[in-house]
């Protein structure tokens, strides 16, 4: 049986784990609940293969090892916080570094990835939110996390042992938004391990975050923004492939 976790060390800086995700077959996307927005219909089949994924999203303290202490753009410090008010491209460039320093091929997760992992994958319960049916127990949210980002693995983690993928703060994902995306894939059949549109304006975050509504930590809520654009709710989360 594969090892399911990988442990990355760094010379200068924080180790940190990568979860492995047995791929498989899901319902991506919301039409049941009465929250469901329109961006998350229809909700159609998807298949992906085996992949890691971070248990963390990244910290702070992991982004001053790679990007330099000086070079820490959080609104709310803390080496144990997430990193955030970072955009798209800030989240590439450290990714670059990252495997300079590795030799690996960290990269953001696709949306399906990042959905499937914090659905549960193949261990998945069908919970609204990633580990659970109540906010309070799996994230932070504005109900509960008093205006700031917390420190990472607080709360209760998922079937998977991912934490904070509901709530904390917002996390990038590889792919463009496209208000037909969703209908396009459930016409084509299953998707086969989908990465979106191929061109847009604006870029995938998911996940919720301290100060929105819980309604926006559930595993299916999708939000999108010009990839260039940071803010105090956003940072990221790390994938590779499995062999």
């Amino acid at each position: 049986m594969p090892d399911t976790t990988y442990h990355q060390t760094l010379l200068n800086g924080p180790a940190f784990d990568m979860i492995r995700v047995e791929g498989g077959t899901f319902r991506m996307g919301d039409d049941d609940s009465e929250e469901a927005l329109d961006r998350e219909q229809p909700a159609h089949e998807v298949k992906l293969e085996n992949f890691y994924i971070a248990k963390y999203p990244v910290t702070q303290s992991l982004w001053k090892s790679v990007m330099g202490e000086e070079n820490n753009p959080s609104a709310f410090k803390g080496e144990s916080r997430p990193v955030e008010n970072v955009s798209r491209e800030d989240a590439l460039a450290f990714i670059s570094q990252l495997n300079q320093l590795t030799n690996q091929a960290y990269r953001l997760p696709s949306e399906a990835e990042w959905e499937y992992a914090a659905r549960g994958g193949r261990k998945s319960q069908g919970y609204t939110y990633a580990g659970g049916n109540e906010i309070a127990e799996v994230g932070w949210c504005n109900e509960n996390s008093g205006g700031e980002t917390k420190a990472v693995g607080l709360k209760k983690p998922n079937e998977l042992g991912l934490f904070d993928m509901s709530g904390n703060v917002y996390e990038w994902c590889l792919d463009w938004f496209g208000d037909r995306y969703y209908q396009e894939c459930l016409e084509g059949g299953t998707a086969n391990n989908p990465r979106g549109p191929e061109t847009g304006t604006y870029r995938i975050f998911r996940g919720g975050c301290w100060n929105y509504s819980p309604e926006r930590c559930r595993v299916a809520y999708r939000h999108h923004d010009r990839p260039w654009r940071g803010y105090p709710y956003l940072g990221f989360r790390l994938v590779m492939a499995a062999e």
